[in-house]
């Protein structure tokens, strides 16, 4: 039960912490929590149909089915969060002045929201999968009780679910002029940290140098397999020992989206009306 509880734990936490950024990120959003819970389920049937073929997925490719899939999960995650980045970047101004701005505005509300929902979807798909070939190992082999093993997961499932939440709360602590900004740093890390796996994942199925296998090595003061490791994992794109084409990737993708989101503030300067006496 021990086991299953603290897998599962690891796992949610790692995909609460993404939905809580995006909560607070879209706080004032119209119908936020419905396209969050849609994304939820759908990671969670996605999960489920990954598990069930996770051997014809795995031999895919010549062996590569799995790096490159789950590559493809980061990629659209990256091409999402950033979406939602430009378009914070131009409507963030409403939402300080009036957080029921995107009332008025529900097709661009629901444009950001969708792509923000296969953000959630993803995140679970990835980290659901996990749990439940985690979980149905377990039974398979025999190796605990299935009502033990089912009372772990779910401990595990509210104990990762209650971390996220505070999260959330303490992010909606941030004041409201000051929130976004915060919620757009903190998502331009996650993307980053989305390329940076997504390099390492293609560096595994052969289409990436990995252009040095270990920069450094950081385990000894933060491991990557450490409940603080895993959240700034999650969180920021953390690597007790990263490759190079990781660093490089995460690098570029964060200078990327700090360059588009300092440029989309210039333009929004230069044509602000200039007041005078």
């Amino acid at each position: 039960m021990l086991a299953a509880a603290l897998i599962v734990f690891r796992e949610v936490l790692e995909a609460g912490l993404i939905i809580g950024v995006i909560l607070a990120a879209t706080e004032g959003v119209a119908g936020r929590g419905r396209w969050v819970a849609l994304g939820v389920v759908g990671g969670v049937l996605g999960a489920t149909l990954v598990a069930l073929f996770a051997g014809e997925l795995s031999s895919a490719f010549s062996g590569s089915g799995q790096d490159l899939f789950n590559a493809s999960i980061l990629i659209a995650a990256v091409l999402m969060l950033s979406w939602h980045i430009l378009w914070m970047s131009r409507h963030a101004k409403e939402l300080v002045r009036d957080m029921n701005a995107l009332g008025k505005k529900l097709a661009t509300g629901e444009a950001t929201m969708a792509a923000m929902a296969v953000v959630v979807g993803l995140a679970v798909l990835r980290e659901g999968s996990e749990v439940v070939l985690f979980l149905f190992g377990i039974s398979a082999s025999g190796g605990a009780d299935l009502v033990a093993m089912l009372l772990g997961g779910a401990l595990g499932v509210l104990g990762g679910a209650a971390l996220s939440w505070v999260l959330y709360r303490g992010l909606l602590a941030i004041p409201t002029g000051k929130l976004f900004a915060v919620t757009n740093g903190l998502i331009a890390l996650l993307a980053a940290g989305m390329a940076g796996q997504a390099a390492v994942y293609l560096v595994k199925a052969d289409l990436l140098p990995s252009l040095g296998d270990e920069l450094w090595d950081t385990s000894a003061i933060l491991s990557d397999d450490s409940l603080p490791g895993r959240a700034l994992h999650a969180l920021v794109g953390y690597s007790d020992r990263p490759m190079g084409v990781q660093l490089i990737a995460y690098l570029a993708v964060l200078a990327a989206l700090v360059a588009v989101g300092r440029s989309h503030a210039r333009s929004k300067a230069a044509a602000a009306p200039i007041t005078g006496s």
